[in-house]
């Protein structure tokens, strides 16, 4: 299993990294803290550092862009989709994650 990104998505951080000039080289660090109304929330940046040994990252890469997870994140949200919307319900990304038990009304947090 891996986590796919959706044309969407792919076309925005594409325009993210050209709005910030951020390298094509430069990892998306997609990742799972605690918190949030249902207790885990995802976070994503772009992380100049890339694979770090200390966190057993993985690399992977899907529709043009290149992520890292670390071990910890991936078992939650392996099999996920990363999707940007810019919809009447909230612009921004999203993730469809199958793992997920629930989700807050909001989007933002998940349970397993």
């Amino acid at each position: 299993m891996s986590i796919t990104v959706s044309d969407r998505a792919a076309k925005r951080i594409h325009e993210i990294r050209e709005e910030n000039n951020i390298s094509e080289d430069t990892p998306l660090r997609v990742g799972i803290v605690s918190g949030g109304c249902s207790g885990l929330t995802y976070e994503i940046d772009f992380d100049e550092e890339g694979v770090k040994e200390e966190n057993k990252d993985r690399a992977l890469e899907d529709n043009g862009i290149r992520l890292v997870v670390d071990m910890r994140s991936f078992l939650y949200i392996a099999g996920t989709e990363l999707d940007y919307t810019d919809g009447l319900n909230g612009e921004g990304f999203h993730f469809h994650n199958p793992n997920a038990s629930r989700t807050c009304s909001c989007g933002e947090s998940f349970a397993v």
